[in-house]
Formats: structure tokens, C-alpha cells, sequence
């Protein structure tokens, strides 16, 4: 499954924008196991609680540090791992590097990585490889329980939930009065944008509508020159036009 929105839609928007995939956890069914990773010892306790506070969630281990995490995760395997995109030993991406060893060694394992900062570079990092089961929420904006459970459940079910401000701090800075956006593109350009926003490749893109892959590619690059992303790394270009994408469906809801 690739249910990807922005954090803070409707139930039901992010529900529409489901494919067929991983089955949607029921929490009648099974709990959701948790790893959570701080290394402040009273926001840990705090996110303890959260996590504990939820009837369908388990919270299988804490960690500190990325080493302890890594070690959590190949010792628990559980079904989502929250933890905090700064930790020891260095202090920088450490919760981005968790997100990519759990992709690898276990890919079913979703993160939602938490961050004091609104730096879009670090959301991009994270869902360069796909966004399916990723999260990146700013912590100052979890106010309260049902929104960091809300991310768990997305992202357990196969989703992706960004921060709004994310979005909107990546649409500011590659906007300006040249760049005619969203409002540009065709209607075929719009239906590939909504197919990559699933986190298809070209490939998937052209067998769901009928199309060539070449075909594809044309109107893929359309779409990154009126988005002003012609310029940009390949994978960095995907997931930018998908988050600008994602701004525009969030603001219709």
C-alpha cells in the first residue's frame, strides 16, 4: 500500500488515495508493535506514554542512541519505528540513516521520523527511496496523542504522512512569479503527477494508463520543467513534484 498525504487531511481523503497492498491493520485484530527511539531521557518517557495510551499499540523497546535502535529493531522487529531524526553518536541524521537500514533489512518496518527542524532536505532524504511507510512530523506540531498515533497508523498500513510546514517551506522555495506550477500542466501531466504521488515508477505509471514508458518519460519531464525542478538529482526532482502535488490536493480538501 501507498497511502500518502499530508498530515492533517481527512481520514477520508488519505482512504481515497489507497491502493491495493499490505492489508490496513485492524486494531481488533493485532496491536501494533513500537520502537521508540530518544535520546532525552524525559521526551522518551513522554512518547512512552503516548505510544502506551493507544489500546491497539505495544511498545517493544527504547533506545537511546542509533546503535541501540539498530539493535532493537533486528531484536524485536517491530511494526513501526518512531524516533528522533538527531541522536547520538554524531548528532546529525541519525534517524534518517534508521529509516534506510530497516528498508533494507526489513522492509516492512515502518518510521515516522520526528524533527525540531522544518528543513525540507530532510524529509526528501527520507522518501528518496520510496515514501511507502515513512513519516516526518515537526515535534513541536504533536500536540496532543491522536496525532502521533494518527502517523503510526498511517505509516503501519504502508502510508506516508508529511508535515504541512514541510510541504509549504519546499513549495516557497521553488516558487516565484516565473514558475506557473501546478495550474501548467495537462490533464495527462495531472494523472501522471497523481500516479507518482503512489510512488510508481515509470514503468507502473505507463501499464496503469495504457500508455508507452517512453510516453511516460516525455510528459514526466514536461512536469518537472514547469515545476521549476529541471535542474534537480532525478529522485530529489519525484519526490518534490509529489510533495507540491500533495500542497495543492491538501489546500482542496
Amino acid at each position: 500500500m501507498a497511502l500518502l498525504c499530508v498530515r492533517g487531511e481527512s481520514p477520508g481523503r488519505c482512504a481515497r488515495t489507497t491502493h491495493v497492498g499490505k492489508a490496513v491493520r485492524s486494531a481488533a485484530m493485532s496491536r501494533i508493535r513500537v520502537a521508540l527511539a530518544e535520546d532525552h531521557v524525559l521526551l522518551r518517557e513522554g512518547m512512552s506514554k503516548l505510544v502506551a495510551a493507544n489500546e491497539d499499540m505495544e511498545l517493544v523497546g527504547t533506545a537511546g542512541d542509533l546503535p541501540d535502535l539498530l539493535a532493537l529493531i533486528e531484536r524485536e522487529r517491530p511494526d513501526v519505528v518512531v524516533t528522533d531524526i538527531r541522536m547520538p553518536p554524531t548528532g546529525t541524521d541519525e534517524g534518517i540513516q534508521a529509516a534506510a537500514w530497516a528498508r533494507r533489512h526489513q522492509p516492512g518496518t515502518g518510521v515516522v521520523v520526528l524533527s525540531q527542524y522544518v528543513a525540507p532536505g530532510y524529509a526528501v532524504a527520507l522518501l528518496e527511496h520510496g515514501s511507502a511507510g515513512c513519516a516526518y512530523l515537526l515535534k513541536e506540531r504533536i500536540g496532543n496523542v491522536a496525532e502521533l498515533a494518527g502517523a503510526i497508523r498511517a505509516v503501519a498500513a504502508g502510508g506516508s504522512v508529511i508535515d504541512p510546514m514541510v510541504v509549504d517551506e519546499l513549495v516557497r522555495a521553488r516558487s516565484n512569479e516565473s514558475q506557473p506550477g501546478l495550474g501548467a500542466l495537462t490533464p495527462r501531466e495531472l494523472e501522471i503527477l497523481a500516479e507518482m504521488a503512489q510512488g510508481k515508477s515509470n514503468s507502473a505509471i505507463a501499464a496503469a494508463l495504457f500508455v508507452t514508458e517512453r510516453a511516460v518519460e516525455k510528459h514526466t519531464n514536461s512536469i518537472f520543467a514547469k515545476l521549476g525542478l529541471s535542474e534537480e538529482r532525478d529522485v530529489n526532482r519525484r519526490v518534490k513534484a509529489v510533495l507540491v502535488y500533495l500542497s495543492r490536493q491538501s489546500a482542496a480538501d
